[in-house]
């Protein structure tokens, strides 16, 4: 089987790849993989960073089980989401190095990390649900309710608006937007950078300022099982 999410870990950081294809399609594998580089990078005490191919985070779920079933559609997404709800609440900072575009789960991503550098260029970042004929999911909602700016809410969840790296910024998808030659040496500075905090108090402070989202997430979470039932 090949390797779906490859982890390198060195100088107290630990990189997770996704390489699922052309679009980094996020599947049931590539999820398994994330929690098993995330259960080393924890044992290793590690800041996480997150990142793809050149041009591409990840475009979204994998389409073949979104399409095969509503309920095969929705363990996927309960997956997902569960993942999300983890990096949320990650004893060690989590960054996205997000290399190109980032839609639908590939901009959740970006909505469960603490830090989100973006790169300059003709990449779209937004959650594309309603445009494709997807109802937005539960936990969805209320993690694109907690960490975008609320002027962007309804043009994100309701509307579908797509934007660019730049306009993510104001949105709340990411942090920091640099050129290309900037992307890779900035990311490793930000990263080494969140290694010198007091982890302990990094972890309790994060899960004191995430608690409602974190309680409304569980919550949300359940609903959506109960619906794929």
């Amino acid at each position: 089987m090949t390797t779906l999410v490859t982890l390198h870990i060195a100088d107290n950081v630990a990189t997770l790849t996704l390489n699922n294809g052309k679009v980094n399609a996020i599947s049931h594998q590539v999820i398994d993989e994330f929690n098993q580089a995330l259960d080393l990078a924890e044992q290793n005490k590690a800041v996480v960073v997150i990142t793809g191919q050149p041009g591409m985070l990840s475009a979204g779920y994998d389409l073949n089980v979104m399409r095969e079933s509503m309920a095969a559609a929705m363990q996927l997404v309960e997956k997902g989401s569960t993942l999300a709800r983890r990096l949320l609440s990650f004893p060690f900072p989590v960054v996205v190095a997000c290399s190109g575009h980032a839609v639908a789960k590939g901009a959740f991503l970006l909505l469960a990390a603490d830090y989100r550098i973006g790169v300059e260029g003709p990449f779209k970042i937004g959650l594309n649900e309603v445009a494709i004929g997807m109802t937005m999911h539960h936990a969805g909602v209320e993690l694109a309710r907690g960490r975008l700016a609320p002027v962007f809410f309804n043009r994100t969840v309701i509307l579908a608006e797509m934007m660019s790296p730049v306009d993510a910024v104001t949105a709340g998808f990411l942090d920091k937007v640099v050129s290309l030659d900037a992307f890779i040496p900035t990311t490793a500075a930000i990263a080494q950078m969140l290694t010198k905090l007091d982890m302990k108090s990094h972890y309790q402070t994060k899960l004191k300022a995430r608690a409602e989202l974190l309680t409304v997430l569980d919550q949300s979470i359940l609903k959506d099982r109960d619906s794929s039932l």
